[in-house]
């Protein structure tokens, strides 16, 4: 890996007026983007409020919940993300899951990699409309998009179409996304060689179908990050991950990490204590081993080398997970190091 990672990180926002301080804050830092994420709150509109605050620092969503939505609305809010921030925005797109999409959301749920692989699609024939490129006419097997009137167009954007990135984990949707998308986000229950093992090879092949490679593709991976200046606090984000890691271990569609390195019968006891709700025992079968494998663990002078040594010959760009430490600023130094 060549030196000069680009450094991204996720806003940690319980009220979405903080975004006016807090990606400026990063910004400050040094990163060179931040992402909103959907959960208590829409993720595009704390961004509204990142780009009123910020001149550099590039802005996405990581992710958006693709399938909450329809492709003309996202082509709506990305348009207009990508003027507001003056073409810094980039969309983030995942599936969730499921029981999400039909019970929370209400909306359909289908083969999810040809889904979404559709939708991306229809997006971009939505952007070249917006460019005055071509009419729309986009018939596929999950949309439809074939009107649009002056009151309704954009128009061109004097930042061009922002780019699209998808988040995925099993192989569909991964090569999907090297089909289709500008970039994808790896999801941080990730080992270097699950990295290499599963996703690499699965993006390869979408970006085959295409006739790209790997090099003229954008790979973010977000990776989980245990260090901290004081023992006490090191401790804590410790066992933070450790309970994260848990979580991940016990979801069926995530076993592939684990059975990377042999450790299958992780996954069926830890989906069999989180069926009875036993969180906190769930915890204690993540050994150190696992810990330091899926995670980067070290002293904070250790941990910009331990990425790179991490992602290299994977990706250029890392989002920092689980660095949430009291004071920000902390971090300015790892960034620093990260980008050099």
């Amino acid at each position: 890996m060549s030196p000069g990672l680009r450094v991204y990180t996720t806003a940690p926002l319980e009220d979405p007026r903080d975004a006016r301080e807090g990606f400026r804050r990063l910004e400050e830092i040094g990163y060179d983007g931040a992402f909103s994420f959907e959960a208590k709150h829409d993720p595009f509109l704390p961004l509204v409020l990142a780009a009123e605050h910020t001149r550099t620092l590039q802005l996405g969503t990581a992710v958006a919940i693709a399938f909450a939505r329809n492709p003309m609305n996202l082509a709506n809010l990305a348009w207009g993300m990508q003027w507001i921030s003056g073409g810094r925005f980039l969309l983030g797109l995942g599936s969730q899951v499921r029981p999400h999409i039909e019970n929370r959301f209400s909306m359909p749920w289908s083969r999810p990699a040809a889904r979404m692989r559709e939708l991306v699609l229809a997006l971009r024939a939505i952007f070249e409309t917006f460019e005055g490129r071509a009419p729309l006419d986009f018939r596929g097997e999950f949309y439809r998009h074939t009107l649009m009137i002056p009151a309704f167009d954009p128009g061109p954007s004097p930042f061009g179409p922002p780019p699209v990135y998808m988040g995925g984990f099993g192989p569909r949707m991964t090569m999907a996304a090297g089909e289709v998308a500008d970039g994808f986000l790896a999801h941080p229950f990730q080992s270097r060689a699950s990295l290499k093992e599963n996703v690499l090879p699965a993006l390869s092949r979408g970006l085959e179908r295409r006739g790209r490679s790997l090099d003229d593709f954008d790979v973010i991976c977000p990776t989980l990050v245990v260090t901290a200046s004081r023992e006490e606090d090191f401790a804590r984000v410790r066992e933070a991950a450790r309970k994260q890691l848990a979580f991940y271990g016990s979801t069926p569609a995530y076993r592939s990490t684990l059975d990377c390195h042999g450790w299958g019968e992780l996954h069926v006891e830890l989906n069999r204590l989180s069926k009875q709700g036993r969180w906190d025992d769930m915890a204690g079968l993540v050994s150190d081993e696992v810990l330091e494998t899926i995670a980067v663990v070290g002293e904070r002078t250790e941990i910009a080398a331990r990425l790179r040594e991490r992602l290299d010959g994977i990706a250029d760009a890392v989002s920092l997970t689980h660095n949430r430490a009291p004071d920000p600023e902390q971090w300015a130094d790892v960034v620093a190091e990260l980008r050099t």
